[in-house]
């Protein structure tokens, strides 16, 4: 009886109505949180400072766009450029731009950050370092060791994207007379880019969430911003609060402003296209319309000229010296290219020579697992710390998410409104945020409710979870949809239960599909271990930077092998993603130019 109500779509709206209205009760006038709440922090002049300080996240906010707008212009030029020597023929190019994209994708943001802002200044002559220090160092930063790290991944979609160009039309091209590189232009990145713009988008919104890490190096941008007021006022929730909606507000756009290009891209009829479709081809049309009109004067010229065209003997014997030149100077730079990598080789391994290996050793055990097993009566696990703390840390994360996303992803799925709405909105609200504001929330806030502090590690674990579980339940849901439909129908009108049909059917399938998405969640939770680093917790970085403070003149040391125990790590769980990954994929065909 109950089940046959609980199918009626109104029921539904109006159970999730009930629980969220005693919810509001409960939270609202019952529950006494010992918080006195005040908004008017964030609009009304703060008399102490004399200041509105909620213009502190205007001010903020501003910040953020430049260094989101700047990066991801810096990852994008980056990302072609790196993703295309991927693909390169020509050894040396593919060798060197394959480490730098397996560098960068594999030791984490925050690192590389800190490497940049303290350990690079070191390492330059004086006049270099002044002018750097004089020109906002910390917002170039920023924005720079952003981008860097942004175009790491970009390369890999940009490459995945032409690499799904069959190879008929590389064929094709090529024997229509067109040059590599035209064939490059005009055939394979235009449609190569129709293909990648949802995995690009992704990047870019992933980009704008992490630009919230340019806090610690002092870029006084949104996160920055929310923490000040909340260390002048004390009001952590409302500032926190107002941060968290702007973010979730900023993802928002950025995802609408990636469906409108997707769908001005999208090659539909024009009797078929949706308002979705007009709107896009509308509101691109003042950008599109100029090109549109250079493209068609080119291709009138290019016309006339073939149509007057006759080559002549002075003629073609210019064009078999200008093709001679082109091989000279193709061939001059590879040997070039060749000099500069030798060079940037040899002089990195005398920097490595200079290294106080001494100072490294006598350090190791210190990042790898802190004072184990001498710690203190008052630390964690016997004083466990370093790189075992972030070990832990993600393998606790991963395990106790992968259940969330699973339950979270299936309601994900669920045509029943009371699953599908709060599945949605846990789903959107966390993923729409950076996860160092979700580490905010759990430290500060859990106090809130249960009138008492949580250690920093629990508090960094359980915010990772939450994080995790979200992204998670996006691979289990994509897995669950990838399934042909017959299956579940086939199941269910075998006597099979929905639970039954999931449990026996559908995620087993689905599974098999989801196992490289999940390993590289690992990958990139392992990585964001980093960020409990702001709360103070003795992971990897935190301690990496202790030694730095402490120490004060190795930086480029304690930088250099923290990424190189961050990289080995990640590195090999990335080969057991590719290996499930090739052992999965029937297509192994790899697109050359």
């Amino acid at each position: 009886m109950i089940n046959r109500y609980l199918e009626k779509t109104w029921v539904q709206y109006l159970c999730l109505a009930l629980i969220t209205g005693l919810l509001v009760y409960y939270f609202g006038w019952v529950f006494d949180f010992g918080y006195k709440f005040d908004w008017t922090v964030l609009y009304k002049e703060d008399p102490s400072y004399g200041q509105v300080l909620g213009d502190m996240l205007v001010t903020g906010l501003g910040l953020t766009i430049s260094i989101t707008l700047m990066s991801s212009a810096i990852a994008l030029v980056l990302g072609i450029l790196f993703g295309l020597g991927r693909l390169s023929q020509f050894k040396p190019v593919y060798y060197f731009c394959t480490c730098y994209v397996e560098f960068f994708r594999n030791t984490p943001l925050l690192v590389q950050l800190f490497f940049w802002y303290f350990a690079l200044p070191m390492g330059l002559p004086e006049p270099v370092r002044d002018f750097l220090f004089s020109q906002n160092f910390e917002m170039l930063t920023a924005t720079v060791g952003l981008g860097i790290y942004t175009s790491a991944f970009m390369a890999e979609v940009i490459r995945a994207g032409i690499q799904s160009i069959p190879k008929g039309l590389l064929e094709a091209s090529y024997s229509s007379g067109l040059t590599p590189f035209q064939t490059l232009t005009k055939i394979v990145l235009p449609l190569a880019f129709r293909a990648i713009i949802p995995p690009l988008g992704s990047e870019f919104l992933n980009n704008m969430k992490n630009s919230s890490l340019a806090m610690v190096v002092g870029v006084a941008e949104l996160c920055w911003s929310s923490q000040q007021i909340e260390s002048l006022t004390f009001k952590g929730f409302e500032a926190t609060s107002a941060a968290t909606v702007i973010y979730l507000s900023l993802s928002l756009i950025i995802a609408g402003i990636l469906t409108l290009v997707n769908w001005k891209l999208q090659i539909v009829p024009v009797k078929s296209r949706n308002l979705g479709h007009k709107i896009a081809h509308m509101l691109f049309w003042p950008i599109e319309a100029p090109f549109a009109f250079l493209s068609k004067m080119h291709r009138r010229f290019m016309r006339r000229r073939q149509e007057e065209f006759s080559l002549t003997s002075a003629q073609a014997a210019r064009r078999a010296i200008f093709s001679a030149i082109c091989k000279a100077l193709s061939l001059l730079w590879k040997v070039a290219f060749i000099a500069a990598l030798a060079a940037l080789l040899i002089k990195a391994v005398l920097g490595l020579m200079t290294f106080n290996f001494q100072i490294i050793w006598e350090n190791l055990g210190t990042m790898l697992w802190w004072r184990f097993p001498n710690g203190g009566p008052e630390e964690i696990l016997w004083g466990l710390g370093g790189l075992s703390f972030s070990i832990l840390m993600s393998v606790i994360a991963i395990s106790v998410s992968f259940f969330i996303g699973l339950l979270v992803g299936i309601g994900r799925t669920s045509k029943n409104k009371l699953f599908l709405i709060p599945s949605t909105l846990y789903i959107e609200l966390i993923r729409g945020n950076p996860l160092i504001m979700v580490i905010f929330w759990i430290y500060f806030f859990i106090p809130i409710l249960t009138g008492q502090f949580m250690n920093v590690f629990w508090s960094a674990t359980i915010a990772l979870t939450i994080f995790t579980g979200a992204y998670l339940a996006e691979i289990v849901r994509s897995g669950i949809q990838n399934l042909p439909p017959g299956q579940f129908e086939a199941a269910v009108s075998t006597g099979l239960t929905y639970w039954q049909t999931m449990r026996k059917i559908i995620l087993p399938q689905a599974l098999k599909q989801m196992l490289p998405a999940i390993v590289g969640q690992f990958i990139a939770i392992f990585k964001d271990t980093s960020l409990a680093f702001v709360i103070g917790v003795l992971e990897l970085t935190f301690v990496a930077q202790g030694l730095n403070n402490r120490l004060m003149i190795y930086p480029f040391e304690i930088y250099t092998t923290i990424a190189f125990l961050y990289f080995i790590c990640c590195y090999l769980m990335s080969l057991v993603a590719r290996r499930l990954e090739r052992k999965l994929s029937t297509d192994t065909f790899r697109l050359q130019m």
